[in-house]
């Protein structure tokens, strides 16, 4: 993560502005979204890819009692993030809207590379972190590059992380970009 600014001022902005980014985001989406029946099949399915790989890191997930670094966590330090980018870029893809994906390109970064900042100065001062953090990439998985951690998905961590809200959130976009392709 060297190189990266963030500065407390921007881990505080980012933690601030992450949800209502979100929303205004979100308000913009409903307008300026142009899908067609190609884009919307390909975008699903490449959402669909982020919605399973966030599944399953929130299985595998137990907050501030243990780092996890099984499953998708050998793999990458923020399947979660990860997983949230395959989503956004897969509902770009079927969007249609370059206004949306260049906010999308602007907004990702700058919301998420504070918050994964300041999360990994918790983990390190919490658990044994920077033997995992040399192996594992930062994000995108990289060949020969995994951790053999220990850990298994739970179902009941999936659901006490609340993972079950980014699948309603996955159909409701779906079907609002359904209900917009066949009104139009």
């Amino acid at each position: 993560m060297n190189g990266i600014a963030t500065s407390p001022r921007l881990r505080v902005w980012a933690a601030r502005w992450r949800v209502p980014s979100g929303f205004a985001f979100a308000i913009a989406y409903l307008f300026l979204s142009r899908p067609t029946p190609r884009l919307l099949m390909a975008g699903s399915l490449v959402a669909l890819a982020g919605l399973a790989l966030r599944g399953l890191a929130a299985g595998y997930i137990e907050k501030g009692t243990k780092l996890a670094t099984a499953g998708p966590y050998s793999y990458t330090r923020n399947p979660l993030y990860l997983g949230s980018l395959l989503l956004g870029a897969g509902f770009l893809i079927a969007a249609r809207s370059w206004i949306l994906a260049a906010a999308f390109c602007l907004l990702f970064p700058a919301i998420y590379l504070p918050v994964i900042k300041h999360e990994e100065a918790f983990l390190r001062q919490r658990f044994e972190f920077d033997a995992y953090a040399h192996t594992v990439p930062l994000f995108f998985p990289l060949p020969g590059r995994r951790y053999h951690g220990n850990g298994t998905f739970r179902w009941r961590a999936y659901r006490r992380n609340r993972e079950y809200n980014a699948s309603i959130g996955y159909v409701a976009l779906l079907a609002f970009l359904i209900l917009k392709l066949v009104l139009r």
